[in-house]
């Protein structure tokens, strides 16, 4: 299909940014890679009057480190941030989950910003930056503040971003030694979107669970953590008997989704499969 007709604009500042979304609100919609809002456009599911194309904004693909945090600029793509050699190294978490978002085409100008902003609760980093309690910096007329990304994820579609405020970037801990991550997901076979999709962040020591931290998306109607599995874990032996008990868990508290695809039941089912495949996947490299 075709949009409806639009204006377009590409500001060169976050300021200017603002200031369109501020003048225009609930008229105007942000652009970064444009990979969830020119579809939705397409079938006319949003109809905005006004194109805001923040992709030409200088400064905000940036990855770099600072400490003990990685700063990821909003614009940076999800082929840059799986190709990263900073993250691989430190935060290799986020490189496994851009490795599996779509297809070449769609990790070449996907952004992470714009997928956290959209919040898609099949979307793949959501899971990830639970579980690595990311902060996700957002700037807009009131200021520059910082959410925690435990608070950032509200409902379907819905994040704490106010109006006219946009991501500019997201910091993530330097993954320290004795600790293993992993992501892995079962994809829709036609969008490649995580029918579940599972993120781990594990500190081990001795076979024993010192700390866990993992993120679901695909279950439910937004990302969460997996808190049952966590608390199931902690100071137990990593040994598949014990990691299969605990993520039997996986959807303890939440209403999974059910589609066409697959049902309630099945979804709640493949939580649990891969939530354990994931601990122990990051259980293996926590050594």
């Amino acid at each position: 299909m075709i949009p409806a007709a639009f204006e377009y604009v590409a500001p060169t500042s976050v300021q200017e940014a603002i200031a369109l979304l501020q003048q225009h609100g609930d008229e105007a919609k942000v652009l970064a890679g444009g990979h969830s809002l020119l579809p939705i456009m397409k079938f006319r599911l949003a109809q905005p009057k006004l194109v805001v194309d923040i992709g030409r904004i200088p400064g905000l693909d940036g990855i770099a480190r600072s400490g003990d945090t990685i700063t990821i600029g909003a614009l940076a793509t999800h082929d840059a941030v799986e190709r990263s050699g900073l993250l691989r190294e430190h935060c290799p978490l986020l490189p496994e989950t851009a490795s599996v978002i779509g297809d070449m085409q769609v990790r070449n100008r996907g952004t992470i910003g714009g997928s956290l902003a959209h919040a898609d609760p099949a979307a793949d980093y959501p899971g990830a930056v639970l579980a690595l309690d990311a902060e996700i910096v957002a700037r807009g007329p009131g200021g520059t503040r910082t959410i925690p990304a435990r608070d950032f994820f509200v409902e379907m579609l819905t994040t704490a971003l106010q109006p006219a405020e946009l991501i500019t970037e997201v910091r993530v801990p330097v993954i320290g030694k004795g600790t293993g991550t992993a992501y892995v997901k079962h994809a829709h076979p036609a969008s490649g979107y995580a029918v579940v999709g599972v993120a781990v962040v594990l500190e081990a020591g001795g076979g024993t669970c010192r700390r866990c931290a993992i993120g679901i998306n695909g279950v439910a109607g937004k990302a969460y953590r997996a808190t049952a599995v966590e608390r199931a874990l902690a100071g137990r032996a990593l040994d598949e008997k014990t990691v299969a008990a605990a993520a039997a868990h996986a959807a303890d508290g939440v209403d999974v989704q059910g589609d066409l695809y697959a049902s309630s039941d099945f979804r709640a089912h493949l939580a649990s499969v891969y939530t354990k495949r994931a601990v122990l996947l990051a259980a293996s490299r926590a050594g």
